[in-house]
């Protein structure tokens, strides 16, 4: 699916502004269309009432009101514009201007070090992820994204995993043989490797028929995007390990952002700030009122781990930190693992 074809500089070439970058080659044609607003095609690939789809709304309406019309922002949910694996290659040419990737897809980049966010058992709560993201562990990775012509801007909460499939999982062995849909991460194709598990890396729009027909046994995801993608309606059971984090980075072009006049910068960052408050309070809630409905449905068994089950989960996944290193930077690892760690 491409582009919508309408844009705010009518009198350029749109084949002029693909060939060269196209966000970068709008803003200079729209010197002489200065009156028209400028237009941010947002993409995502959930749906709109989860934590990230929410967040983008809440962008688009104090983005749009602050900067008294001279922004649009065009949200496109649910994949509707690009799937997971297009829409980062789309990024860079400039074919959509802001994306909220996952953290796992900017490995693809030639970025791994951002699979530190996928270890298991990683973070103690939601505090922990918060204070990394918001410290210089995270901004040090955003900057890791600067020389492929992309800028992040935020990180956006979603919270903890769980694990989805046609039979109980009450025990890590319980994965073993089964063929599990996880993202395009070296760190959790391990992870369900050393689990026992076939890997299937597939994008989340094709899931649900995937399942549905039985070339997926399972997956691992948050209780929000299970729900808006009714992954659940082609499951049986879902066991709350809560073992891995889901999070986001909000990113753009960076030749598009840094040719916008900036005092409009500031008053986007302004209202990316704000978008980035609500995404976090609301994101533990919004996964919460999920589960329930997940529950109530009847269509699945929730099964919660006792200690002891939890036990094996943890000893079964928490030997991924140690091989890891192979791709991720041990000192981050390390940095990332004492941050992580409850209170002492």
């Amino acid at each position: 699916m491409h582009p919508n074809p309408e844009t705010p500089f009518a009198g350029c070439s749109r084949r002029a502004v693909l060939r060269t970058a196209g966000a970068a080659a709008a803003i200079a044609c729209g010197a002489t269309h200065a009156q028209r607003p400028v237009v941010i095609q947002f993409s995502h690939v959930v749906g709109e009432g989860t934590p990230k789809g929410q967040a983008a709304l809440r962008f688009k309406e104090l983005a749009e009101s602050r900067s008294g019309g001279r922004v649009r922002v065009e949200v496109y949910s649910d994949s509707s514009l690009y799937k997971d694996r297009e829409e980062l290659e789309a990024l860079r040419l400039g074919a959509v201007q802001m994306l909220a990737p996952s953290l796992s897809k900017l490995s693809a980049l030639g970025v791994p070090d951002f699979e530190v966010f996928d270890l298991p058992f990683l973070f103690h709560d939601q505090n922990a992820f918060r204070a990394v993201t918001g410290g210089e562990l995270g901004a040090g990775l955003l900057r890791a994204l600067d020389p492929l012509g992309l800028q992040g801007l935020a990180y956006w909460d979603n919270g903890y995993k769980v694990f989805t499939a046609n039979r109980p999982l009450r025990f890590p062995a319980d994965l073993r043989g089964l063929k599990v849909r996880v993202q395009a991460s070296r760190t959790l194709v391990e992870q369900m490797r050393m689990l026992g598990a076939e890997v299937s890396v597939s994008p989340l729009a094709n899931v649900h028929d995937a399942l549905r027909s039985g070339r997926l046994d399972g997956q691992e995801n948050v209780p929000s995007n299970i729900e808006s993608q009714r992954l659940h309606e082609a499951q049986k059971h879902l066991t709350l390990t809560r073992h891995g984090y889901l999070a986001y980075a909000v990113i753009v072009n960076r030749s598009f952002w840094s040719r916008l006049p900036s005092q409009l910068r500031d008053v986007l960052q302004a209202a990316l700030r704000e978008a980035t408050v609500h995404a976090n309070r609301i994101a533990a809630q919004v996964n919460a009122s999920a589960l329930e409905r997940i529950q109530a449905s009847g269509q699945v068994q929730v099964h919660t781990p006792s200690a002891a089950e939890l036990a094996q989960w943890q000893r079964a996944m928490v030997p991924l930190q140690a091989a890891a290193q192979a791709w991720i930077s041990p000192a981050l690892i390390e940095a990332m693992r004492r941050a992580g760690a409850p209170p002492s």
